[in-house]
């Protein structure tokens, strides 16, 4: 039986744990990063990796960092097959990835070479991109830059935020691993390198880049609020002069004379903003400062009254 080490953290790589674990792939241990307090509450959570592992009553890991740690003696001394991590959240020294006795490979949530880093299905949406896909690579020290050894593609519809994406990409990983895991053992996958000039990083996003522009249009700042949706969220610093999150918005096919940031209809159920270019957007969900999220009709009818067309709200 062909013994894994596997290591993930977020709810996208508990689904393809449990898809070894049901192809009855000998799970030594599973490596997870530490419990988190999480939440206005601050509540100690395991990651969901360590969730479904503990389902299982497997043996768990948490290094707060892997590199030269008991933890990755631990998985030296386990000496598996395979190392199969998806979305670990740390780099493996080269000493751990060459104790996987055939390979240790990686669940990569893109298209690679395009959209290396950690927000790959963040940027896929941001900037428009009509599909997204996992990539099975070996792992090497270097972010996400080992031969391939498979890739499926998947469509990103009209209303996918990061959230459906990864939960339908998850599905899509565990497949395409236990797909590739049978070939990759019997030698039969012929591993392509990564065409170094088509290369596109995404990092982690940073904290300035959750703002909104007014130099936007309707469709990219549609983009942006799903890619940061559910979290952490995208936001106007200066909406009514205060921080305005919007959640939900729809691009709409009409144009205006107005200036972005000027209302162009508000009544009842409706309330609909210009953006740049002369495009327009309707306004869904949104969430001012220190109010909770709420639909537009609850905005309208309390706060949000008195809007009117010709109305400039977002400096």
């Amino acid at each position: 039986m062909t013994s894994i080490v596997f290591m993930g953290t977020p709810q996208f790589a508990a689904p393809i744990l449990e898809g070894l674990i049901k192809a009855d792939y000998d799970v030594k241990a599973v490596v997870t990063q530490p419990d988190r307090y999480v939440g206005r509450k601050h509540v100690l959570t395991a990651s969901p990796v360590k969730q479904m592992a503990q389902k299982y009553g497997l043996e768990v890991l948490q290094p707060e960092k892997i590199s030269n740690s008991p933890e990755m003696q631990r998985i030296i001394q386990l000496a598996p097959d395979l190392i199969v991590t998806a979305a670990f959240g740390q780099f493996l020294p080269d000493k751990l990835i060459q104790a996987a006795k055939v390979a240790a490979i990686n669940v990569h949530g893109s298209l690679l070479p395009k959209y290396r880093g950690g927000a790959p299905v963040q940027y896929a949406i941001m900037n428009g991109d009509t599909q997204t896909g996992v990539t099975i690579i070996y792992m090497v020290k270097k972010m996400d830059a080992g031969d391939m050894l498979a890739q499926k593609a998947m469509p990103i519809e009209a209303d996918d935020d990061t959230a459906s994406i990864f939960a339908k990409m998850s599905i899509l990983g565990r497949d395409t691993l236990l797909d590739t895991i049978p070939k990759l053992l019997a030698g039969e996958i012929t591993p392509v390198k990564q065409a170094e000039e088509q290369v596109v990083f995404s990092p982690t996003i940073k904290p300035e880049e959750e703002e909104l522009s007014l130099y936007a249009t309707a469709q990219e700042l549609d983009w942006k609020i799903r890619a940061l949706r559910p979290n952490p969220g995208a936001y106007f610093a200066s909406f009514k002069k205060k921080r305005m999150k919007l959640w939900k918005i729809k691009p709409l096919e009409e144009t205006t004379s107005y200036e972005s940031g000027t209302v162009v209809e508000a009544k009842k159920h409706v309330l609909k903003l210009a953006a740049a270019k002369g495009t327009v957007y309707q306004v869904e969900e949104l969430q001012p400062a220190g109010k909770p999220k709420m639909n537009v009709t609850d905005y309208l009818n309390g706060i949000g009254q008195g809007l009117k067309p010709g109305q400039k709200v977002i400096e």
